[in-house]
């Protein structure tokens, strides 16, 4: 197996070190000597010496409760150190250091596709009207808490300032000093949340992704995004270009979340423009200092007549502008009625005068200073504009409906809630033609209407700059988006917001082409939309209903259709994936995802979700997110001019006859065997997930109910957190298993050959599989599994795992799982020895737990342990949900 990379072995073992100096010191040696003796033991274990095992878990047994806290710190904090080493390793690897893991370069990108025929023109033309749109949702799967990813990155900092050879000893020995400071604090830092946090608490982290990272990223990777374009075809990046967007859920997304009322929302876009402004406004203060010239253009100096200093004068009216729009963002936030008179709110108000400097300093062959910072902040302004970033509003499909139904009732009009699907369709057209007000003066709608309503007026007074996507969660049907629209008319919308249905469950994803045909062929819609449509495919619910294999199968038909749907009508569509940071949710390598959509669905434009913990992965450092643009980029532009090739119909028929197995092996299990949820409940923390602050929505859509009623991402955390990986496999045993038995490998090997898709499910599969563990997952059960008659599922669960393995490396023609992917598995083996004794811990303070709630009360060592337990394993997986 392939070791680490000595730098990276090295950095792991310094953080290491610095962390053990921490624990000596606080709580002390015999603490520490604990610690070495069960991390000796896991790996003894891991290694399968004999008796290691029982040895580990003797060990763990004799903590006392004042050790079991600062022992399961310990591993935890070793797993995020081991995290942020490996993060360092793969910026430092994009700077000329040798690895085998380089992302590819934009230039290296056109040159391959310039040799494979792509026109120069074509090119240029592509990468100019390019659409990339990342969206950062709330969905609560980031453990760690700010104030610490505050000392990573800085952590992250010190290993760079660390990585130059001509050092001096006292240098190299200051840089060391300051790790180890930075590590102490952590170390006596509590890493558990213990208030949730609210809505526009994870709007504000997102905000600080970008003040931290983005806002220094996106102007770097797009010099080099124009200096590529250009050196491959000529030409360079348009100015006002912005193939790169911002777009977010916090503060947005209610579906599910009651804690996201209009009132959030409004907050959230007045904190957008507050921090936007304190942004744009270190940028003017820099020019000013920068842009110390006198020659103008004609066209500057009729703005500002004879001055000495004219960029400085102009820059100098939008700074006080700048001040003046941060003001009245703060006292709006407060409540306060404050003065708009001048401030900035229309992007134009921003770009123009900057614009006007650049246009000036062109004319007067001053190029070299106008492409300076000037052309920075300018491409700033065009990708984030004055809101920042584009808020999203998600709500379901029936909250509309409702709405709708009660304004109806009330104007006496009809049972709107009983008429058929083409009755709905005739009464919003007829509606949306005309002119009259809808909403009654004087109405007063329930509550839940009444917050509907506020929701779109709150909408309906923001810029286009300001508005993503109106996503609608369980749509199905045409009236769906028609109502959403009407809504918002109502409250005042002056221009048409993309309105965007998604489809989620299978039943949702086969039956989207024919509810969008059926919104195509309404005339009045067709006008509204422009000639563009967006369409959300569901990846988390879609796998939890059907299975991974099933899902994923569905997914790639329904975006075969509804590219094909909107080709007929002559709509340019967009789809935007709902994916997530697991396998389980449609995660896993970004670029050979997008390379592996059906020919034709990614056409210039892309959007997709980014989450939790996964956001902070790819973007929370500027040069990691410089790779990750650059790696979503190269993607998008090849799928779009050089798309894979169209299935083969064996092909198909081979998806088809493998996916009919998964689904019904799956459903047999999660919908149809009566011991599947009473199982789950026991042998994973589910019940105790509610325990971690993450996020400000709750974990179920409703506080009963089975599998169904329970949301994707605590879902996929908990059979994470027992090593059973459960989602991401099950039904995938029994297609492979069929498969064998039917002699059809040859026919799977020769679609992993030829299909991106289908090699892509099965390398997802694989590395699912290789962070499962049988033995980890027997261990859970052993101690938590209450009613013995659950346990014969247990057993049938993991031997269907087991023959997963065997059935999957006999595919891959392999002896071991990831012998492709050999830094992948070191990284794992490196991980063990830290997350075996979590686990272990886990599973006997998830018992403790259970019987001091059955007595009553929980001590809060054992709660707190249990919490940090739950953040390293997460550590440890580099995935939550």
């Amino acid at each position: 197996m392939t070791e680490l990379h000595p730098d990276l072995r090295e950095n792991v073992r310094l953080l290491g070190d610095l962390l053990g100096q921490s624990i000596l010191r606080y709580p002390g040696q015999d603490c520490y000597d604990r610690i070495e003796e069960i991390r000796a033991a896991a790996k003894a274990d891991r290694r399968q010496e004999s008796g290691s095992g029982q040895r580990l878990v003797t060990l763990l047994g004799q903590l006392s409760d004042d050790e079991l806290l600062p022992v399961t710190r310990a591993f935890n904090q070793f797993l995020n150190l081991a995290n942020l080493a490996e993060q360092y390793h793969g910026i430092r690897r994009n700077q000329g250091h040798p690895s085998d893991l380089m992302v590819e370069s934009l230039g290296e990108v056109f040159e391959r596709l310039k040799s494979g025929g792509v026109d120069p023109e074509a090119l240029h033309q592509k990468v100019a009207d390019l659409r990339i749109e990342f969206v950062l949702t709330a969905h609560p799967t980031e453990v760690a808490r700010r104030t610490l990813i505050l000392k990573y990155d800085e952590m992250s900092d010190c290993l760079s300032r660390l990585d130059h050879e001509d050092l001096l000893p006292g240098e190299r020995e200051e840089v060391v000093d300051r790790l180890a400071l930075l590590i102490a604090e952590a170390w006596h830092t509590d890493e558990i949340r213990h208030q949730r946090p609210t809505a526009v608490d994870e709007a504000k982290w997102g905000f600080a992704v970008i003040e931290n990272s983005l806002w220094q990223a996106l102007p770097t990777f797009l010099r080099s995004l124009d200096a590529s374009l250009s050196e491959a075809t000529g030409q360079g990046l348009p100015l006002q270009a912005s193939p790169i967007r911002i777009a977010s859920w916090m503060g947005g997304d209610r579906d599910g979340n009651p804690n996201v009322t209009h009132e959030v929302t409004r907050e959230v876009f007045l904190l957008g423009r507050w921090m936007a402004a304190d942004l744009y406004l270190r940028d003017i203060q820099a020019l000013r200092a920068e842009l110390s010239m006198w020659q103008a253009n004609e066209e500057l100096r009729a703005q500002v007549g004879d001055s000495r200093e004219p960029y400085r004068q102009v820059l100098a009216e939008l700074r006080d502008r700048l001040i003046k729009t941060r003001d009245w963002a703060e006292a709006s936030v407060r409540g306060e009625a404050a003065d708009k008179a001048g401030i900035l709110f229309e992007n134009q108000d921003l770009t123009a005068p900057l614009e006007l400097c650049y246009r000036s300093l062109v004319d007067c062959g001053l190029e070299a200073i106008a492409n300076g910072p000037l052309l920075d902040s300018i491409r700033r302004a065009h990708t984030f504009g004055l809101p920042l970033i584009r808020l999203d509003i998600r709500q379901e499909a029936s909250r509309h409906a409702e709405a709708v139904a009660e304004m109806v009732d009330y104007l006496g009009l009809g049972d709107y809630s009983s008429w058929s699907e083409q009755e709905r369709q005739a009464f919003l057209v007829k509606e949306l033609q005309g002119r009259r007000p809808l909403v009654p003066r004087n109405w007063q709608p329930s509550a839940p209407v009444r917050e509907v309503l506020a929701t779109c007026e709150v909408v309906a007074g923001q810029t286009p700059e300001a508005l993503g996507s109106y996503v609608i969660s369980m749509a199905s049907k045409p009236s769906d988006v028609l109502s959403v629209i009407l809504l918002l008319r109502e409250a005042g919308m002056a221009f048409p917001m993309r309105v965007v249905p998604l489809f989620e469950t299978l039943d949702d994803l086969k039956g989207a082409p024919d509810s969008m045909a059926a919104l195509y062929q309404v005339d009045w819609y067709r006008e509204y939309c422009q000639g563009r449509q967006e369409v959300m495919i569901g990846y988390s619910d879609s796998s939890k209903d059907a299975g991974q294999l099933m899902a994923a199968w569905a997914q790639y038909q329904a975006q075969e259709k509804l590219t094909e749907v909107a080709s007929r009508y002559g709509v340019h569509l967009t789809l935007f994936h709902g994916r997530g940071g697991t396998v389980g949710r449609g995660g896993g390598p970004a670029n050979r995802a997008i390379l592996s959509q059906p020919p034709g669905s990614v056409n210039g434009s892309f959007r997709i979700t980014e989450q939790g913990e996964m956001i902070r992965f790819k973007f929370g450092l500027p040069r990691l997110a410089v790779q990750s643009l650059t790696l979503y980029t190269t993607a998008v532009i090849e799928a779009t001019l050089a798309p894979p090739p169209v299935p083969k119909d064996d092909w198909r028929e081979v998806m088809n006859w493998l996916t009919e197995r998964s689904l019904q092996s799956y459903r047999e299990v999660v919908r149809e065997n009566p011991d599947f949820v009473p199982y789950f409940r026991q042998v994973t923390p589910e019940t105790a997930l509610g325990k971690l602050a993450l996020g400000s929505r709750p974990a179920r859509r409703k506080p009963t109910g089975g599998v169904e009623s329970l949301r994707a991402i605590p879902w996929i955390f908990a059979w994470t957190q027992m090593r059973l990986m459960l989602p991401s496999w099950l039904g995938s045993d029994v297609a492979l298993e069929e498969a064998a038995k039917h002699d059809r490998l040859p026919e799977l090997r020769e679609m992993m050959q030829g299909w991106p898709f289908f090699r892509t499910y099965v390398d997802m599969l694989e590395m699912v599989l290789a962070k499962a563990d049988l033995r980890i997952a027997s261990y859970y059960e052993q101690t938590l599994v209450e009613d013995k008659h659950l346990l014969a599922l247990g057993q049938d669960l993991r031997t269907r795992l087991q023959g997963c393995i065997e059935r999957l490396l006999e595919l891959k023609q392999q002896q071991t799982l990831l012998e492709q992917e050999p830094v992948f598995a070191h990284s794992m083996k490196v991980r063990n020895p830290y997350t075996d004794p979590l686990h272990y811990l886990q599973a006997e303070l998830l018992k403790r737990d259970r019987e001091s709630e059955g007595a009553g009360k929980v001590p809060e060592m054992v709660e707190r342990a249990l919490k940090v337990t739950m953040a390293g394993i997460s550590a440890g997986m580099r995935n939550t949900g």
